[in-house]
């Protein structure tokens, strides 16, 4: 795939994070609860969104992340992901062209505004997140990007957009556009629940139009209804060309049709927030992928992108991953 102009094309939910300080007495008063995460709708948004003081914005999303992930490493890389042509949209599209990121979806004139995610942090550092999903679920098939798609050695696609029928069609198109063109196709699980929701739905798209899969511990064995790790991670041999199954401390396991890989997880000094850790894995396992390095080192190179993230604030990275995995590997 050498002609390739983009290593990485991601399709997933883009999100805005607004982050800001807050006393228990205004948790209290807005009636949230403490340290968790809850989907909100367009009203308790706006709502909630006056409520908050000064603030950071910051972009987010899980395959969004992976892209920013990838660009830190030296790669090129695009996204595809919907957001409304308003304050919040431009802060996405602003964020993703400053990490590095091809980021070419048109914003929408109408409909649900760009998602965000508000979280009030609290004098503990404990995060209590209320996320509306916005514009970014409203993704179809119309919103990608044949020219894109066939520009990129891989299609990432986010489990988490799995929800409405127009993003299944939109993954089905966007893989086999890329397959039309000879590329690869991954797909992240991205959440057990999101599996149990659509786990037929899932199956088909892994079995059918996927040849990377990356997943955890939880998200693997939901899909194919086993309490065994062993037995899931066996299942999926001859499913997928490649699989990365991440194990939290534990490390991970890359498995193809003949053999399993044991990957161990990266030092850390202080874990911090464990947010990002699979998407920052994912991108540093897809860097490798699309420069051809043994596996082992693939793997390597995601464990040492997940550690670096996990061990400040935030779901993308605070250094260049690029002098890090050099100084790593040497």
């Amino acid at each position: 795939m050498a002609d390739a102009q983009l290593d990485v094309v991601g399709v997933g939910n883009a999100i805005v994070d607004v982050i800001a300080k807050a006393d228990e007495a205004l948790i209290e008063r807005l009636n949230l609860s403490k340290g968790t995460m809850t989907l909100i709708d367009a009203e308790d948004a706006d709502r909630l969104y006056s409520e908050m003081g000064s603030g950071i914005e910051t972009s987010g999303g899980s395959a969004a992340n992976t892209l920013a992930g990838i660009a830190s490493l030296g790669g090129a890389g695009a996204y595809i992901g919907k957001v409304r042509a308003d304050q919040l949209g431009g802060v996405f599209s602003h964020d993703m062209k400053t990490a590095g990121v091809d980021y070419r979806s048109r914003p929408a004139d109408e409909g649900e505004s760009t998602a965000r995610c508000l979280i009030f942090v609290t004098s503990d550092a404990d995060r209590t997140m209320q996320t509306f999903l916005g514009a970014s679920i409203m993704l179809g098939p119309d919103d990608i990007d044949p020219e894109a798609i066939g520009a990129a050695q891989i299609t990432y696609l986010e489990g988490y957009l799995f929800d409405r029928d127009a993003a299944k069609a939109a993954f089905v198109k966007a893989a086999e556009l890329a397959h039309a063109a000879n590329r690869k196709v991954a797909l992240s699980l991205s959440d057990p629940f999101c599996v149990d929701r659509h786990r037929a739905s899932f199956r088909n798209l892994v079995e059918g139009h996927v040849d990377i899969l990356f997943a955890n511990r939880d998200e693997i064995t939901s899909l194919f209804e086993t309490d065994s790790f062993d037995d899931a991670v066996g299942q999926l041999a001859g499913k997928v060309n490649i699989a990365a199954v991440t194990r939290g401390s534990e490390g991970s396991v890359i498995v193809t049709a003949d053999r399993a890989i044991e990957i161990a997880a990266e030092p850390v000094r202080d874990v911090v927030d464990t947010t990002g850790a699979g998407d920052l894995y994912a991108a540093g396992v897809l860097f490798g992928l699309t420069r051809g390095y043994e596996l082992e080192i693939s793997g390597r190179i995601g464990s040492i992108c997940a550690a670096e993230v996990i061990s400040h604030y935030g779901a993308r990275p605070d250094v260049s991953l690029s002098a890090l995995v050099n100084e790593k590997l040497g």
